[in-house]
């Protein structure tokens, strides 16, 4: 029987064969904190009096940047102080989102093992990589040992096809996949990508659906490494390393094989207080809204800020309405700045925060009031999730949340494009 791109890369980091639901330790490639959880990585070190970290480290200030309070501030002046005992990589306030900034610096690369203190981790599964998320310790543990213990988690195969309609973007294709599978659809499975659809789409849509495989409850999520992801890996720094792609054999095992024909598919908005909860945008029509977010790791990249602009360009916002924007790193800001996406911004009303996890993460810029209703191109709408727990957020995509806020309601973005 033929193996699943899960079963081939922990395969070849336990240096034995195996197939899911078997248990191994295995070497672990990379691994990273961010500020929200780095604290915690810090303290286990200390208390396993680990000298010398055995597998290769990052920390990333994103989720508090620049500090809000003086405790975070205590926070990133720790992690600065370990970084520099132990001689790690640390991405400064204003870097950007873990995320984005870590396969900018070309530290991923297809068949790696990456393991992450963020939930998110799984959005390297579009550079071909294991990459999932993990807690505090476990971080710790892999950075005193090098390794640590995995069970091969079953796949799904999801072939989405047809062709895509004007209007729908990855993260409508997402939310609409996750809406169907549910919540605890796909728990600790393994998500392999593949059809039509998903050869045709760039690599920051590719990002968008492996960011949110989490979402069903995957543990990782792969898309195909194919030209495409190489020419994106050629734009960063593993532009000289060597790597081979890991692929599924044609007579792998999957636990499941779903379709989706996205033809008639329509724009998608999450409704709160749950992912899994998403309908055409045209039934939410004419909810009003007090803020939109674009940014976060799902959707701060260039392609997002390009969708949105071409909406935005030439219009105002709608009186009343907070328009946030966060780039997902200093280099996709740049980016935009000379594409003069963020002069569209401006102009428009909208406020542009550092790069990095804005008021995704509720700790501040941005937190809503009570009973305000927000649109976001975030990955969660939990209840608290933006800091209130008595406010209500939707997710949709970048053209759906910039539609919206030039109407100052839950708009159909297909009317603006």
């Amino acid at each position: 029987m033929g193996k699943t791109i899960a079963e081939k890369i922990l395969s070849a980091h336990a240096g034995k064969n195996l197939s899911a639901g078997d248990f191994a330790i295995c070497k672990v490639d990379f691994a990273f904190g961010q500020d929200g959880t780095s604290s915690i990585i810090i303290d286990r070190i200390k208390e396993f009096g680990t000298d010398k970290l055995n597998t290769k480290f990052c920390m990333v200030i994103d989720h508090n940047a620049p500090s809000p309070s003086e405790g975070v501030s205590r926070i990133h002046k720790k992690m600065r102080n370990f970084s520099e005992e132990y001689e790690t990589l640390l991405y400064e306030a204003g870097c950007g989102v873990c995320h984005q900034v870590i396969p900018e610096s070309g530290e991923i690369k297809p068949g790696d093992l990456v393991l992450g203190a963020d939930s998110h981790t799984c959005t390297y599964g579009a550079l071909g990589a294991f990459s999932t998320g993990v807690g505090s310790t476990d971080l710790a543990a892999t950075l005193a040992t090098g390794e640590n213990w995995f069970k091969v988690p079953e796949t799904i195969k999801i072939i989405i096809k047809g062709k895509i309609p004007k209007g729908v973007f990855a993260k409508d294709i997402i939310l609409h996949i996750i809406t169907d599978i549910k919540a605890d659809g796909a728990t600790y499975n393994a998500i392999e990508f593949s059809g039509p659809v998903v050869d045709r789409l760039d690599m920051d849509s590719r990002f968008t659906i492996c960011n949110m495989v989490v979402e069903m409850g995957a543990k990782v999520g792969f898309m195909p490494v194919d030209k495409k992801t190489l020419y994106w890996l050629k734009g960063t720094a593993a532009k000289n390393i060597k790597f081979k792609s890991v692929c599924a054999d044609k007579d792998a095992e999957y636990i499941k094989i779903l379709e989706y024909n996205i033809s008639a598919l329509s724009p998608q908005v999450s409704r709160p207080h749950a992912v899994d909860n998403a309908v055409s945008a045209s039934k939410l029509k004419g909810i009003k809204i007090n803020e939109a977010f674009l940014g976060t790791c799902t959707n701060g990249r260039l392609q997002d800020f390009k969708i949105a602009a071409s909406i935005l360009k030439s219009k105002k916002i709608a009186s009343g309405v907070k328009f946030i924007i966060a780039p997902s790193s200093r280099r996709i800001f740049l980016e935009a700045l000379s594409l003069d996406l963020i002069d569209v911004f401006i102009k428009s009303g909208a406020v542009i925060v550092a790069p990095g996890c804005g008021p995704c993460v509720g700790t501040h810029n941005g937190i809503p009031a009570d009973g305000e209703i927000v649109i976001s191109t975030a990955n969660r709408n939990f209840k608290g999730r933006m800091g209130n727990p008595n406010a209500f957020i939707y997710l949709a995509s970048p053209a759906t949340v910039a539609a919206s806020a030039v109407k100052g309601r839950i708009a159909d973005p297909r009317e603006f494009l």
